[in-house]
């Protein structure tokens, strides 16, 4: 299982099931979360294989920030 933490400028409860949902319709199989207490706004993502590159482009496409912070 690979873990990776993205940081976004995702603000809204109502926002972040909508990247969920993005996410999910093409990643069923991750578990897809938000922090948004957090200062990053984090976006968490666990999956085999993640594909972190393409996570990063949903995000933006929807018009949200997303950095993988390493």
């Amino acid at each position: 299982m690979v873990v990776e933490i993205f940081k976004t400028n995702v603000e809204k409860e109502t926002e972040t099931n909508y990247v969920i949902a993005v996410i999910k319709r093409q990643f069923p199989s991750y578990k897809v979360n938000f922090d948004l207490e957090d200062c990053d706004k984090i976006l968490r993502v666990e999956g085999l294989e993640l594909q972190w590159n393409t996570i990063i482009d949903y995000v933006n496409c929807l018009g949200f920030l997303c950095i993988r912070l390493e």
